[in-house]
């Protein structure tokens, strides 16, 4: 065999070889997914390790995520349990500004200025 014979079967190999690699990564990737995941409580950390949003299951079983900015403060909080659900939306002072809420007697909107004064949007 030739120096040119020998390069064109070693390049054929190595190419088939390439392809059945890749067949299997790919397969092997999809095996790996977990259709459920389940645990009691779900937290995602920044760079610094520090705790930015949290979904969790409370004592009372009402579910809540928690969205906090880069200091760690809680600037909005959703929670669900048996009588309902909410929305709250704070401001830099930590005061809630927004407040949605669903339950048994109907929805309400709440606005709340800078002195803390309500403004129903909805009842």
């Amino acid at each position: 065999m030739t120096f040119q014979r020998v390069a064109v079967v070693l390049s054929a190999f190595n190419i088939l070889l390439l392809a059945f690699l890749l067949a299997q990564a790919g397969s092997s990737a999809q095996s790996n997914v977990s259709p459920i995941l389940r645990t009691k409580a779900f937290e995602l950390v920044g760079d610094d390790g520090k705790a930015c949003a949290q979904i969790n299951v409370e004592s009372t079983g009402e579910v809540v995520f928690r969205l906090r900015d880069s200091k760690g403060t809680i600037r909005a909080k959703f929670g669900a349990g048996e009588d309902g659900s909410g929305l709250v939306l704070m401001d830099e002072r930590t005061e809630a500004t927004v407040q949605i809420r669903a339950n048994k007697t109907g929805g309400g909107i709440t606005l709340f200025d800078r002195d803390g004064k309500q403004h129903l949007v909805k009842e």
